[in-house]
């Protein structure tokens, strides 16, 4: 069976109307706060109860001529799990697809094959082990997190409201509740109202009454969220992985696009060299900005002493990078 999954938002007499192309029967009226969540969340449903091991997944996009995307020089790579934003939200697509038409393909993002586990639940007579961390490390998870926001946002959404976002997801609680202490926000300059309202306003979160005055609370609508990897103390080891990545002090700046380029760099660069590769489309994607705009960054990181080089390649789409040797990103051992 094809691997690829679309739903559509139509208009409806009384709000929106989610299609699902693979079951019709099961779409039914939404709310239009809660569209994209709703949408999200019946494609993780189709791709949960069709899972495959990887060599027998192919490229879906190649099965269909590669119409998702202008031409390429082919497919190429492993095969991912694509989300894919068209006609300004109202199309949602979830297929696999190989790394080169993911890369080809625009308003998309990868989806983690983690966020498709289900959460094994152990026999109350089973014997206590030391736990083990679940999923991948800090530093791919919080890859794997900036490229689905990439998606799941509003293109234009800011950097700010991005930093805001990513700290959420990965502290957020399995009732998609985060508190977040102002002293954190104050560390990443995002004690002020407007990435908070930003986020409101695309229906993405909504606040909550806090239980201190020091916090802010807030639940989380991207129902989506609930299927990533479920240990949540691994993912505030990813938090602070990326809390430190991005902080201001280190990125010597207060501008949130050069801290979330900083996050960005430091998740996709090889612990061992130091160095990284990446789209160019695609990190302007996951900053909600233009390409154009990325060169100033990487100058700004440069004059920090955060990056040491970077070029975008010969026909300008390439972009490789060396951070400086502190800056390489470190994954802490814990203890098992």
């Amino acid at each position: 069976m094809p691997r690829a999954w679309t739903v559509e938002l139509r208009s409806h007499a009384s709000g929106l109307l989610l299609v699902c192309q693979q079951c019709p029967q099961a779409g039914g009226q939404v709310a239009a706060v809660s569209a994209r969540s709703a949408a999200l969340a019946h494609l993780a449903r189709h791709a949960r109860g069709d899972l495959l091991p990887p060599h027998l997944r192919i490229c879906q996009c190649h099965e269909r001529g590669c119409r998702w995307h202008p031409r390429h020089r082919g497919c190429d790579g492993p095969i991912r799990l694509l989300l894919a934003c068209e006609r300004g939200g109202r199309l949602w697509r979830l297929a696999d697809a190989c790394s080169a038409c993911a890369a080809a393909t625009a308003q998309a993002a990868v989806v983690p094959d983690t966020a498709l586990r289900a959460t094994l639940r152990q026999s109350p007579t089973a014997r206590r082990r030391p736990r083990q961390p679940r999923g991948p490390g800090e530093q791919i998870r919080v890859r794997e997190m900036l490229s689905y926001l990439a998606a799941a946002l509003p293109p234009d959404a800011s950097a700010a409201a991005r930093l805001l976002a990513l700290q959420c997801t990965l502290r957020m609680d399995a009732a998609m509740h985060v508190r977040l202490s102002k002293g954190l926000l104050r560390s990443l300059r995002l004690d002020t109202p407007g990435p908070w309202h930003e986020l409101e306003r695309a229906r993405w979160l909504r606040s909550a009454p806090a239980r201190a005055a020091n916090e802010l609370v807030a639940e989380l609508l991207d129902a989506t969220l609930l299927g990533q990897a479920p240990a949540r103390s691994d993912r505030r080891h990813a938090a602070d992985w990326a809390l430190r990545a991005g902080c201001p002090s280190r990125a010597g700046t207060a501008e949130p696009l050069v801290q979330l380029a900083s996050v960005y760099l430091a998740a996709h660069t090889d612990p061992q060299t130091g160095s990284g590769w990446s789209e160019l489309e695609q990190m302007a994607r996951a900053g909600g900005t233009e390409p154009a705009e990325l060169p100033h960054v990487f100058d700004r990181l440069v004059a920090t002493r955060l990056l040491r080089t970077w070029n975008a390649g010969p026909d300008a789409e390439d972009l490789h990078w060396t951070l400086e040797d502190r800056t390489r990103p470190h994954t802490a051992q814990r203890p098992s």
